[in-house]
């Protein structure tokens, strides 16, 4: 089984990251940190004649990478009670995706299991559903399998480490992907 974390924090070794290494420590996997892409945001040609136009940017990379592994984990902090922008920005993407054949996009997707991971320092644990929902929402359109989540409470800089319901989380997560080598 393939890892991929796909990473949608702003801050360099943020709290989300941090949570999500501990869940993959010692494991292969691949992080695609979407602050160091470029990915533009949509232009929603859906509709107009000719449809999508070709983007010069790094997404049909990440999109390719996102494809070669079976297990996703989707790693954002609650920014504004949502996803991060970074992680919005390339889920808008999709959009694209979906009409481009060159992918297989949807069936491809629907063969992937996915994992959420997220931190948050205004009362996470609630706060935080709506985007764990969101996310469930995307994977049922998708036909994705969606297979846990974990929400972090952490705000300031190394904060996770203060979690320990999460670091527990993190660390069965752990044993189960080590489990599937």
């Amino acid at each position: 089984m393939k890892i991929a974390a796909i990473i949608g924090s702003s801050r360099v070794d943020g709290n989300t990251q941090q949570l999500t290494e501990m869940a993959l420590e010692g494991l292969e996997y691949t992080p695609i940190i979407l602050k160091e892409k470029q990915i533009t945001p949509i232009d929603d040609l859906r509709h107009a004649d000719g449809g999508f136009q070709p983007v010069a940017d790094d997404y049909d990379r990440v999109i390719d990478m996102v494809l070669e592994h079976d297990i996703l984990i989707f790693a954002t902090p609650v920014y504004w009670y949502g996803m991060s922008g970074l992680m919005k920005n390339f889920v808008d993407r999709w959009s694209q995706s979906l009409r481009d054949s060159r992918f297989e996009f949807k069936r491809k997707m629907t063969q992937k299991k996915a994992y959420v991971v997220t931190c948050g320092g205004d009362q996470p644990k609630i706060k935080a559903l709506p985007l764990i929902q969101q996310f469930q929402h995307i994977f049922d359109f998708m036909g994705m399998s969606f297979q846990e989540y974990i929400i972090g409470t952490a705000n300031a800089p190394h904060d996770i480490l203060k979690d320990e319901q999460a670091i527990a989380e993190a660390k069965r997560w752990n044993e189960t992907f080590s489990s599937l080598k």
